[in-house]
């Protein structure tokens, strides 16, 4: 299970396309058997029926919350905490995806291939994962065996034994995730980013931790991390497919009822965001890199913003998808990148827009100043109407696909629960997103797209771009990436070194 990717509803685009056959039915050149030149205009939004999520609270605290689809006999049920990696220690980055991860690799007086082995025989398989604000554990089978399912489920989360062979094996296996994750230009530059963004909040360090904290983690920090967060009145579980509410609330009962929830309050909170202690633009050598990977990141709100509708479009005329304006101008016009795209990441307390792409280290001057000119046109001048109907064609079509599975619909569900939004709205995201006007794009851009209020990193041979990022922007910063200390707001320990190609 991967709660932030979604599965697609590839029916929600039918209707678009037989709309527009009348206008190919009316194309001379078509009839007589030439390509179109032009793409078809987006046709009119689908209606999407989807039901209001049912919602019950146990007595010990846990939320069950179901969706009901009995077209097909299959269930997902997913148990998901409010908790995720923005509660790592400071030293321990990495700490609840890590535990998260654990869940599965024995519970209960089994071991992690009895585990799979349980589940493989119910038709599933288990899954589970950290991300910011969250934690999760799910699996999907057919409904009769959901009894089951959820006995084995409500095990892993309650009873895991974190063997210490496991927690060795799993961190050894961390550790080398890493070091192959941040040879990568991009990935690096991506997490440097967060850091400008966030600085020492919760969410400024690596969610998947560093070579460092991931080795400094005990057997002894994941348990009293699971003893902390992993009770009932922190968690959600989430039932969508073949099951009605009173099923959902006697079968969650039976499996989670006796979960007993603990006398001692939750921990607190930390704050997501706070200062950032790097400069605007940080420029990263990574001497020999074929590659040099692009990213330019800003602050967002959070995810009960008001405009999060005007959010998630604007990201979609931005970078959300492959004929957006970062691909166009740094692709499609230029051949500079395979690929360039941004993302609107809104957290609970906080949040990040962040664009990258990845060039050839001579091209990534051009690159840099490509990307900011774009955030500037967003925030400048007005979408047009047919720009901005295809972009609502894309997120409209990607939404609808993301219902198509009983897992896609649970991840749906448990991001509104996780954040508190009223679970009525899986139901209103088409028109909330038909509803955003270019006034407001233009309005929302301006105002979080500050150019004097980015980040921007740059991960390569520095050798080959430095002076050419310098000349435009003479305030760059030029790190050596084997001195960082990815663990420091600052990137910086007393060993840091400061380079001049």
């Amino acid at each position: 299970m991967n709660r932030r990717k979604h599965a697609f509803h590839l029916a929600v685009f039918t209707a678009a396309f037989i709309a527009c056959g009348s206008a190919f039915a009316g194309d001379a050149a078509t009839q007589a058997g030439a390509f179109p030149a032009t793409p078809p205009l987006p046709g009119p939004a689908p209606r999407l029926v989807v039901p209001t999520p049912s919602s019950q609270t146990l007595a010990n605290g846990l939320q069950v919350i179901s969706v009901r689809r009995a077209d097909l006999p299959l269930v997902t049920a997913q148990l998901v905490l409010r908790s995720g990696g923005e509660m790592d220690p400071a030293s321990l980055a990495g700490l609840a995806d890590l535990t998260a991860n654990l869940l599965t690799k024995g519970a209960a007086g089994k071991t992690a291939p009895q585990v799979a082995a349980a589940a493989e025989a119910l038709g599933g398989s288990l899954g589970a994962a950290a991300g910011w604000d969250e934690s999760a554990v799910g699996i999907t089978v057919t409904t009769p065996k959901l009894p089951q399912a959820l006995g084995l489920l409500a095990e892993v989360v309650r009873q895991p034994d974190f063997a210490a062979a496991e927690v060795k094996r799993a961190k050894a296996q961390a550790i080398d995730d890493l070091h192959l994750l941040l040879s990568r230009p991009t990935t690096l530059a991506s997490f440097v980013a967060s850091r400008g963004v966030f600085g020492a909040g919760a969410y400024g360090h690596s969610r998947s931790g560093t070579p460092a904290s991931i080795a400094r983690i005990t057997r002894a920090d994941v348990q009293k991390l699971h003893a902390e967060l992993y009770r009932p009145d922190n968690a959600i579980l989430i039932l969508t497919g073949d099951v009605t509410p009173a099923q959902a609330q006697q079968l969650a009962q039976a499996s989670f009822g006796d979960w007993s929830k603990p006398a001692t309050p939750l921990p607190a909170r930390p704050v997501g965001k706070a200062a950032s202690q790097l400069p605007e633009i940080l420029l990263i050598d990574q001497h020999g890199a074929g590659q040099a990977g692009v990213v330019a990141a800003h602050a967002a709100p959070p995810r009960n913003d008001p405009n999060y509708y005007v959010g998630t479009v604007a990201n979609a005329v931005l970078g959300g998808s492959y004929s957006a304006r970062l691909n166009e101008e740094i692709r499609i016009k230029r051949g500079l990148s395979y690929g360039a795209s941004s993302r609107l990441q809104p957290l609970a307390d906080a949040g990040m827009w962040l664009a990258a792409a990845q060039t050839k280290n001579p091209s990534a001057a051009q690159v840099v100043d490509l990307m900011l000119g774009e955030f500037k046109r967003l925030g400048s001048t007005r979408v047009s109407a047919d720009e901005l109907a295809a972009r609502k064609a894309t997120l409209v079509g990607e939404y609808g696909r993301s219902l198509e599975t009983t897992a896609g619909l649970a991840d749906q569900v448990g991001d509104l629960a996780i954040y508190g939004v009223k679970l009525d709205e899986i139901g209103k995201y088409i028109e909330q997103v038909q509803a955003v006007t270019p006034r407001q794009i233009e309005k929302y851009a301006d105002r979080h797209l500050d150019a004097g209020d980015s980040t921007v990193v740059v991960v390569g041979d520095a050798g080959q771009f430095a002076a050419a990022i310098r000349k435009a922007h003479p305030k760059a910063v030029l790190l050596e990436s084997t001195a960082l200390d990815l663990d420091s707001p600052s990137l910086q320990s007393a060993k840091a070194v400061t380079v001049t190609p």
